[in-house]
């Protein structure tokens, strides 16, 4: 089926269509003088004889404490007050656990008791675990989302405190509406003295970013893949049912430096 992107908006955030791949390309811009340290990251659809289609753009903002990425469905205009702001993807201090937000309000800024539609939805979580194997192993990542209902829409998650959020339903065990996924262990290959997955000639490149993300119920099904094709390309595909701004989000979480489990 042909992937209508119209609306940006409301693509980056409708889930993949059943049975279809959405395949794209992550390109990192690090020209100019601070994008060595803050590169922007471009997101496009690849479309048939090589043609492509932009669809998002995220960039770390400067002096923030944590990680905090801005995500916007405008290549130029990557600003918080911004028309095109979209989403947010946050780290926690240490780096290894992030949440990723729509362009609702924070609850913990408004005083009013606003309108419950207002408030920023959370779209997904990843945590990182700190890498037992030592320096060379691969990583292992944890992916919460909302789940779907009967109509295949996703489960709206608007928390209101810290104890409603995907991260805290995930660490008290209350995956009622949430959807746990992890990203596939990497098999050994002799041969090429390192861990590989199977991409299916869409990754071509080794490195310790290139990941699969699946359900445990149903590890053949590969909701996302990203990986490494170019020194600043990578390859993102996503299925039902993950969205554009939640794999991108993912994605963005993986270039992070302050991960710990490098």
């Amino acid at each position: 089926p042909l992937i209508d992107v119209d609306d940006l908006e409301e693509f980056a955030i409708r889930p993949a269509p059943q049975g279809a791949t959405v395949k794209c390309r992550i390109t990192r811009d690090k020209k100019g003088m601070d994008r060595g340290m803050y590169p922007t990251y471009y997101l496009h659809l690849e479309r048939e004889h090589g043609k492509k289609v932009f669809l998002l753009a995220g960039r770390k903002r400067k002096k923030s404490k944590t990680s905090n990425y801005l995500i916007s469905i405008d290549p130029t205009d990557l600003s918080r007050g911004g028309e095109s702001f979209i989403g947010k993807l946050r780290s926690n201090l240490m780096g290894t656990k992030f949440t990723v937000y729509d362009n609702g309000v924070n609850p913990m800024k408004t005083t009013s008791s606003l309108e419950a539609s207002t408030l920023r939805q959370e779209l997904a979580a990843i945590c990182y675990e700190t890498n037992v194997l030592g320096f060379k192993g691969p990583r292992k990542m944890s992916v919460i989302i909302p789940g779907m209902n009967m109509d295949h829409e996703r489960v709206s998650i608007r928390p209101r405190n810290e104890h409603e959020t995907l991260l805290a339903r995930w660490q008290n065990k209350n995956t009622e509406s949430v959807i746990e996924l992890h990203n596939k262990t990497p098999v050994w290959n002799d041969d090429t003295q390192s861990y590989v997955l199977n991409f299916h000639g869409r990754v071509t490149l080794a490195s310790v970013k290139n990941f699969q993300i699946i359900h445990d119920n149903d590890p053949d099904y590969i909701v996302m893949q990203f990986g490494r094709v170019a020194e600043d390309v990578f390859t993102m595909d996503y299925n039902y049912p993950m969205c554009a701004l939640q794999a991108f989000a993912i994605a963005l979480s993986s270039f992070d430096s302050k991960l710990a489990c490098e």
